[in-house]
């Protein structure tokens, strides 16, 4: 057979891939109407893993490598979800970690909505503007966010997922600019603090901001010429802008972890994780009551951490994760024994524990 037919042949195969991911982006385009009528979710770990599975099976028996399968086959889901109209809130502009991050776990794809706020994803969220949000809780190097936390006890919300992203910072300005002409520095308050022993050395007056970003959207708006900002390689790509100095983080390890948010609550899989906020009765030997619950019931603890509540002075919140889900009968036992020494107890939700730590790159 001559080198024309097999490209003929190889023609003809393509149209009909094509045709059929046609018939699969109209089937899901279909479902994704009729999830919005019934206010169902759009994403579902749990299909999109049975669907994989299923996928690298009947490659292994074609004698396909079922890796290679698996990864076109994430692409074709990704692109189904955004025809289905998966939307995501973030906290800044276009550019953002936040929005890195949200598109590392639910796909490329979807359709990333920024807020200027933190409240604001709540809000969305809250009135299903949006299918789910995504804020950061905590960085390996500043600690917790406050602002997430706060906004976590008094919503509704679920926590449907997590995510680890490792962020890597860069020092990005106009490009008439160098870093001989830079005297202020633009940027959220958790980059500067990401970034304090590469800042020290410039000598610049430091601007906080809303967003790392948002902070590279100013100065090119605005043509500031004697600035720069800290964010992510992402976001000079976006804007055209130069970058004049990367990985600029104080710790190559840089990781912030990340919330998804929902309305509902998300599936058990056998491999959770949980996250409660409670406060404690003000007697003695009431938060050793409550570690000695979890402790009895060998509930593994991964954080605990301690919280002004805001309301009074020397009163705090608790906030907890742990392993698996708390309607198993090790943490709901626990959690029950707990109830004695609290004055209450939220659980924010139980979602997949993340397995790996996702680099910021898109």
């Amino acid at each position: 057979m001559k080198m024309d037919q097999f490209r003929q042949q190889i023609d003809c195969v393509d149209e009909q891939i094509v045709a059929l991911l046609g018939r699969r982006l109209a089937i899901c385009r279909n479902l994704g109407a009729v999830k919005n009528r019934q206010g169902l979710t759009i994403q579902d770990k749990q299909r999109e893993a049975h669907v994989l599975d299923s996928i690298r099976e009947m490659a292994r028996k074609e004698g396909i490598d079922a890796e290679e399968v698996s990864n076109i086959y994430g692409h074709i889901i990704a692109a189904c979800k955004n025809i289905q109209g998966l939307t995501v809130a973030f906290q800044g502009e276009f550019g953002a970690f936040s929005e890195i991050a949200a598109r590392a776990f639910f796909g490329p794809s979807i359709e990333a909505i920024p807020f200027e706020t933190l409240e604001g994803v709540f809000n969305a969220t809250s009135n299903i503007e949006v299918h789910y949000g995504i804020i950061p809780v905590e960085n390996s190097l500043e600690g917790s966010i406050d602002a997430s936390y706060d906004l976590l006890l008094g919503s509704d919300l679920k926590v449907y997922g997590e995510l680890e992203l490792k962020v890597s910072h860069c020092l990005i300005s106009n490009r008439e600019a160098n870093l001989s002409t830079i005297n202020k520095i633009y940027s959220h308050p958790q980059a500067l603090g990401q970034c304090q022993a590469f800042i020290k050395h410039l000598n610049c007056q430091i601007i906080p901001t809303y967003d790392t970003a948002g902070s590279v959207k100013y100065i090119k708006d605005n043509k500031i010429k004697d600035g720069a900002a800290i964010a992510s390689s992402r976001a000079a790509d976006i804007y055209d802008m130069a970058i004049l100095a990367g990985d600029i983080q104080d710790n190559p390890d840089n990781y912030t972890r990340f919330f998804i948010l929902a309305k509902e609550a998300a599936v058990a899989t056998g491999d959770d994780k949980t996250s409660v906020v409670f406060a404690v009765k003000h007697t003695p030997g009431t938060l050793s009551g409550i570690l000695s619950a979890f402790a009895d019931e060998k509930v593994n603890l991964t954080k605990l951490e301690s919280r002004p509540t805001r309301r009074k002075p020397w009163e705090y919140n608790f906030y907890m994760d742990f392993e698996g889900h708390y309607l198993e009968p090790g943490p709901a036992r626990a959690l029950q024994m707990a109830e004695e020494f609290a004055i209450y107890i939220k659980v924010l939700g139980s979602y997949p524990r993340s397995k790996e730590r996702i680099q910021a790159i898109l």
